[in-house]
């Protein structure tokens, strides 16, 4: 269904006065209400925090006036007014008290009330965000049906092969027989493969009630075993989360993979007794991902103080087969996205060296 206009949004309103507006305050992009001469009937509160100052002073203050290039709005309102259209995009500067101007994209709409306009403004970096998440959804789906597809492909034929290696190994001399070892130890290396290939879609989405803190402190265990000296784990809880329903097997091991990678790069860290994982929980707030809004959301971040992820490989580390270690498999993370986007999530990676931080983010009731 196409997405209304925030004009017609509007219309569906009251027009008596703020009643008319209050609904701006539930959207996350920055919304001013303005007379074509440019002075703000209303602000909308992502704008107040945007611009660091009280809607009290930014109603009847000149709109131009918060951009580094005012003259630009201007005519744009002035257009907006003469009806020469019906709505104008631009991308400008958006002055911020004791920050540095932000990047936005601007949109100035006609309503249907003369001698007014809207003033959509959406931050840059959120839009990059947004386009980032459906880049990684839309790769997501794409890595699910080549995974299925090709493993599919190659499954048929490596029962093929073994075979006929155990029926040769029944025929041929005995000093010969290392040789059919080495098929079959290499069909069944290729079958491992295969089935950790197509697990998430084999295995049934067993849904119950989930405890995220109890999920982060079975991977805390279990890394812990495999790497019991010079590695520490932080623990940043935010208690206040709730459960919520979902695959707890699946949510730990797709926690475990990540954890599993950063402790394998993190082997120079931990001979010096360096190595540190991060695991922290916190609850978002009118967020958007997954091309949907959500009110609450779960941020479960895990992070690292290795080396980073490097240049070569960043924006294809959700691919299969893809690894920035010597012999890695470079499924970890394909199956991680997997399992996290079954919940209508979204996993996402912030890397530099020093700082690795994997975000995995899970619809709350």
């Amino acid at each position: 269904m196409k997405k209304p206009s925030i004009p017609t949004f509007l219309s569906s309103f009251s027009t008596s006065g703020p009643i008319r507006f209050q609904a701006f305050d539930l959207l996350a992009t920055l919304v001013a209400v303005v007379r074509t001469n440019g002075c703000v009937v209303f602000a909308n509160a992502a704008l107040e925090d945007a611009l660091g100052t009280s809607r009290r002073t930014i109603e009847g203050s000149q709109l131009p006036d918060c951009f580094t290039e005012p003259q630009i709005l201007r005519h744009a309102l002035e257009g907006a007014g003469s009806n020469e259209f019906a709505a104008l995009r631009y991308d400008a500067w958006l002055r911020r008290l004791n920050h540095e101007p932000m990047p936005v994209h601007v949109v100035v709409a006609q309503t249907d009330t003369a001698g007014e306009a809207i003033v959509e403004m959406l931050p840059l970096e959120q839009q990059a965000k947004q386009d980032r998440e459906e880049r990684l959804i839309d790769q997501a789906q794409a890595n699910k049906e080549l995974i299925r597809n090709l493993a599919h492909e190659i499954k048929n034929p490596l029962g093929g092969i073994r075979g006929a290696a155990q029926l040769l190994q029944m025929e041929i001399d005995k000093d010969l027989t290392e040789y059919t070892q080495v098929i079959i130890h290499e069909a069944d290396r290729l079958q491992t493969l295969v089935d950790r290939l197509l697990a998430p879609h084999r295995r049934p989405h067993l849904v119950g009630d989930v405890n995220i803190h109890e999920v982060c402190e079975r991977v805390r265990s279990l890394i812990l075993a495999e790497f019991p000296k010079g590695l520490r784990v932080v623990r940043d809880y935010d208690t206040s989360i709730p459960e919520f329903r979902g695959d707890r097997e699946q949510l730990i091991q797709a926690v475990l993979n990540i954890a599993h990678n950063a402790c394998q790069v993190l082997a120079e860290r931990m001979a010096a007794a360096e190595a540190r994982i991060t695991f922290k929980t916190r609850i978002a707030r009118q967020v958007t991902f997954g091309k949907q809004r959500y009110r609450l959301a779960l941020e479960l971040h895990v992070i690292d103080n290795g080396p980073g992820v490097p240049d070569s490989i960043k924006d294809r580390i959700f691919y299969p087969l893809v690894s920035g270690r010597e012999g890695g498999s470079g499924l970890g993370l394909t199956l991680a996205q997997t399992f996290v986007q079954q919940h209508h999530g979204l996993i996402e990676c912030d890397s530099r060296p020093g700082h690795t931080d994997f975000k995995l983010l899970i619809p709350l009731p």
